[in-house]
């Protein structure tokens, strides 16, 4: 960070308490079954697994709600759930994280998007996965609308979460963003492959490396190349800020009429990549709440990302480990 202080760490800290944060996309369903293989079945050549232990956690935008959360935020996740027991148990890990279901809309005529990953004897056997695609209904295109047009008074940033679930649809895309800018909230986009072009004239777009060659249809191997797909992206989206991550490179950053920056990344033991994503656009969103300069919430951001990369399995970062684990590298 540029010019860091204790003190200022303090005050950015103290900034991140209570920003509230909409975020907009394909709420997911995380569920692990964990158990041991003894035998394979006599009815195909596939083992057998006893299972020990299920658990189930956020995914996708729903993880991102989860880490506005767990950084002192109020969230308010959108997003559309199925008819079913999955959805249900979604519903409950919101309450029982005391994050509101205001925004969560039931579709009958889709299953919740679940993740359903089976491990033994520490082996990733299989992942199975409930979901249809097809964009929503414009019924809950409009009550989302709605609801958004209610709240964007109280709100102070938006973050749209495209997994290409079908929630984010151009129709909402656009909706939103005039909505947002309309009202001058901060609106950052963590996008992929269907709608990349359609997030036109938002604060932040953050694709990754591979989500920024897919749709440019280039490699980003050498800073020339992604330093001409930053510039590419600044032009053809009109955003703000474009900030393309680089994993184990950091992070390159564009800003209009200003030079680029690279935010690097700290070497870390690397357990799991799992849900750092979700962890770098909240912390980039909060901290741009809180008032930090672009710079200083992409590093906050990288950190982050970092930090639960180290971690098995998806977790989100918190306030006070975020900011020890900074002033830790920073003294």
């Amino acid at each position: 960070m540029k010019d860091t202080s204790i003190a200022k760490l303090n005050k950015l800290k103290k900034s991140f308490t209570n920003k509230k944060v909409a975020i907009i996309g394909d709420l997911m369903l995380d569920s692990y079954f964990w158990g041991n293989v003894s035998r394979i079945s006599p009815e195909a050549p596939v083992p057998i697994v006893a299972i020990d232990n299920e658990f189930y956690r956020f995914g996708g935008a729903a993880n991102v709600a989860l880490n506005i959360k767990t950084l002192g935020g109020f969230p308010l996740p959108i997003g559309v759930i199925g008819d079913d027991s999955d959805g249900k148990i979604l519903k409950n890990l919101f309450y029982e994280s005391s994050i509101t279901d205001l925004g969560i809309f039931v579709d009958k005529t889709r299953p919740t998007t679940t993740k359903s990953r089976v491990i033994a004897n520490n082996q990733h056997i299989v992942r199975i996965d409930k979901e249809k695609v097809n964009s929503i209904p414009p019924i809950i295109e409009k009550k989302i609308i709605n609801l958004l047009k209610k709240e964007i008074k109280n709100i102070d940033a938006i973050i749209l979460e495209d997994y290409n679930k079908g929630v984010l649809t151009t129709t909402l895309i656009e909706e939103i963003i005039n909505l947002a800018n309309e009202n001058k909230k901060i609106i950052t986009v963590d996008p992929k492959f269907n709608n990349f072009f359609n997030y036109n004239n938002v604060t932040v777009f953050k694709p990754n490396r591979k989500e920024t060659e897919d749709a440019l249809g280039m490699r980003l191997t050498t800073k020339e190349n992604i330093t001409n797909a930053g510039n590419i992206l600044l032009e053809k989206l009109n955003a703000k800020i474009v900030l393309i991550t680089l994993g184990e490179d950091g992070i390159a950053l564009f800003e209009k009429n200003k030079n680029e920056k690279r935010v690097p990344t700290k070497a870390r033991k690397v357990a799991d990549v799992s849900g750092a994503g979700d962890t770098v656009i909240s912390t980039l969103t909060m901290a741009l709440c809180a008032g930090a300069e672009i710079y200083d919430a992409a590093y906050l951001a990288n950190f982050a990302g970092g930090l639960v990369c180290q971690e098995v399995g998806i977790v989100p970062i918190h306030l006070d480990y975020l900011f020890d684990c900074v002033k830790d590298e920073l003294l």
